[in-house]
């Protein structure tokens, strides 16, 4: 029964990290994207203002290329660093998994011995436990003839 918990909390730990792992990337998206837009209506607007002044316009479109190629470059790096994060939040969930299924094995091992031992138990109550197994049997048997 103790298995079926852990594997279950298991999962359900997993659903959980994935859950907010897919939260925070797309509020990363979301916010990359609203950045590009602002600088891209901020560009347009720079540029079309420097249309209108024909001795600053060179000026003014560059600085509005700089923003625009500064805020690209930021929104390439939010991308760069949620990809970290999803790498990460993966390698967790995986380590739990492991950890779930190295809890399991041992817990059935235990079990299985546990088992083993009831039975040695009942083979020596009712005498049928081989004189191998059990070196008081052999005494038990020696002073009983």
């Amino acid at each position: 029964m103790a298995s079926h918990e852990q594997s279950y909390r298991a999962g359900e730990t997993k659903g959980q990290t994935q859950a907010k792992v897919g939260q925070t990337m797309e509020g990363m998206k979301d916010k990359a994207q609203e950045a590009k837009d602002r600088a891209s209506e901020k560009a347009h607007s720079a540029k079309g203002m420097a249309q209108d002044k024909t001795g600053t316009a060179k000026d003014k479109t560059g600085a509005a290329q700089a923003t625009k190629d500064k805020t690209s470059g930021a929104a390439q790096a939010t991308e760069e660093k949620a990809s970290e994060m999803i790498e990460s939040a993966k390698e967790t969930a995986q380590a739990g998994q492991q950890k779930t299924g190295g809890i399991l094995h041992q817990t059935g091992e235990q079990m299985k011995s546990m088992a083993q031992g009831a039975a040695d138990a009942v083979k020596h109550t009712f005498g049928m436990a081989e004189t191998d197994e059990d070196p008081h049997a052999t005494k038990n048997r020696e002073s009983l003839d």
